[in-house]
């Protein structure tokens, strides 16, 4: 790692400390970041100044929370978050500490974070026009980090006595630091015998932590670590009931299973959060719904039932009513039968209108994850390509004299006369004409042809109308023709 990896602005903030009188060190993930070789998104200091000294250094600041911490603008818009030497007491509740205290040095502040790879510190200076960065590690956190590890900075029951969710974010970072992480041993065995301190974390500390491993690319992987440490049980039990829930012949993994593998293509495919949550639970109803035994077995309703369990995961899990309410929708659609030539039009309307218009491409993206954790070989089938391509025919404006700038009422007025067969004769070969060219959609243009058919004969006007029935239909045979193109069906 090189000086020129730290920006200047977080280099401005440590010289402004020091000229201060008072030490600067960079502190944190960003620490951890900075020596993996990655860039990153925040950054955080630790310094002997109290609270009220780090305002003073720094006029353009905000403090609102009962830390110390100091988040410092500097340049204008780039922020760095200044906090001073704390240690802390026991904590009560295994979620706060109930007391905070600032420390004299960097050690000490080093001795009460959670992870080695967390616990050190970079102390940056200008000597003599010439960079000098320093790693302070007390802890082996550099040498775990080279080995892959996640490991308690010294007791690991002490740490997560003090903050229970310690034990989510250790599986966190095992996921989404990179391939080939680990929790060391005493670390993940103190987890396991832990686990019951995670009752009294708050559901939306729980939930972010959550989101965070369902937001990573192994996803999958994350959540059956979460299984391993005996942590999903105090997360998210439900999923727990389809371990070794056998399925039918159209499956070859248990309900557990099958719902890990649709949240693995999900992430592969970067679906988003709503898409990767359903996935996860889109078949939460099965161990419920199970009927039989074998490859006959049978799990009616269990799109309805998983939508109610969902329902209740998501609200106990705190997440926005907006949020709960498109992914238990995923969630109850998601069994949709579509067959190439057996579900009507109006079926796929149907959907369409329970779904909602604006929730149809994630179902399907649910539908894939659904497919490819079943086991089948393809994602996107033919049949779900023609399905897109009947949704976007059925959505589709039909073509109408609606489209043009004329109705029946100004042509009764045009040419004073009766409703009759007439007039939707004379709005056919107007509708025809703009069809074949648009910019013919001119009131006035339309008010001259509408006079001229108005004094033909009845074989005159019929040709007419004739001639603009069969544009009409070319119209909606290329129409179509183009959307089928585009999905690829016949």
């Amino acid at each position: 790692m090189e000086s020129a990896d730290i920006p200047s602005e977080v280099k401005d903030a440590i010289g402004k400390l020091r000229q201060a009188g008072f030490e600067g060190y960079i502190v944190g993930g960003c620490v951890r970041d900075l020596l993996r070789g990655q860039k990153p998104f925040d950054w955080d200091a630790a310094t002997n100044a109290s609270p009220e000294q780090i305002k003073k250094v720094f006029p353009d600041n905000f403090c609102d929370n009962k830390f110390g911490t100091v988040t410092v603008r500097i340049g204008g818009d780039f922020e760095i978050e200044i906090t001073p030497y704390r240690i802390e007491s026991q904590y009560s509740d295994k979620r706060h500490p109930d007391t905070v205290e600032w420390a004299d040095n960097i050690n000490d502040d080093l001795s009460r974070r959670d992870f080695t790879v967390n616990a050190m510190a970079l102390s940056y200076k200008k000597e003599y026009e010439r960079d000098n960065v320093g790693l302070v590690d007390l802890f082996g956190g550099q040498k775990d980090l080279e080995s892959k590890i996640i490991r308690a900075v010294r007791d690991p029951k002490e740490r997560f006595l003090e903050d229970a969710l310690r034990m989510m974010r250790a599986a966190r970072f095992a996921i989404t630091l990179g391939e080939n992480w680990r929790i060391e041993e005493s670390t993940s065995r103190a987890i396991v015998e832990n686990r019951a301190g995670l009752a009294a974390i708050s559901q939306e500390r729980i939930r972010d932590e959550l989101l965070k491993i369902i937001m990573s690319p192994r996803a999958a992987e994350g959540v059956e670590l979460l299984r391993e440490l005996k942590l999903l049980e105090y997360i998210m039990p439900e999923l727990l009931e389809g371990f070794g829930c056998g399925q039918n012949k159209h499956h070859i993994y248990d309900c557990y299973h099958h719902l890990l593998k649709s949240l693995e293509f999900a992430a592969k495919k970067n679906f988003g959060m709503h898409v990767r949550v359903a996935s996860l639970l889109h078949d939460i109803g099965k161990p419920k719904s199970k009927f039989g035994d074998g490859e006959n077995a049978t799990f009616y309703n269990h799109e309805m039932i998983g939508a109610k369990i969902a329902e209740r995961i998501l609200r106990r899990l705190k997440f926005s009513k907006k949020d709960a309410d498109k992914i238990v929708l995923l969630v109850r659609y998601h069994l949709f039968y579509y067959n190439v030539g057996e579900v009507s039009e109006s079926s796929v309307r149907r959907l369409v209108k329970n779904a909602g218009k604006e929730n149809i491409e994630e179902l399907l993206q649910v539908r894939m994850a659904d497919r490819i954790g079943s086991g089948c070989p393809k994602a996107e089938p033919y049949k779900l390509r023609h399905l897109r391509y009947l949704m976007e025919r059925v959505a589709l404006d039909p073509i109408s004299p609606k489209m043009i700038k004329m109705n029946g009422k100004d042509i009764m007025d045009i040419l004073k006369i009766a409703p009759g067969p007439k007039i939707g004769e004379i709005l056919d070969v107007l509708l025809g004409k703009v069809l074949e060219d648009p910019k013919l959609n001119d009131r006035d243009y339309l008010a001259d042809e509408v006079k001229k058919m108005g004094i033909m004969d009845d074989d005159g006007l019929a040709r007419l109308v004739a001639e603009a029935k069969e544009r009409i239909n070319q119209v909606e045979v290329k129409r179509d023709q183009m959307t089928k193109k585009k999905y690829w069906v016949v």
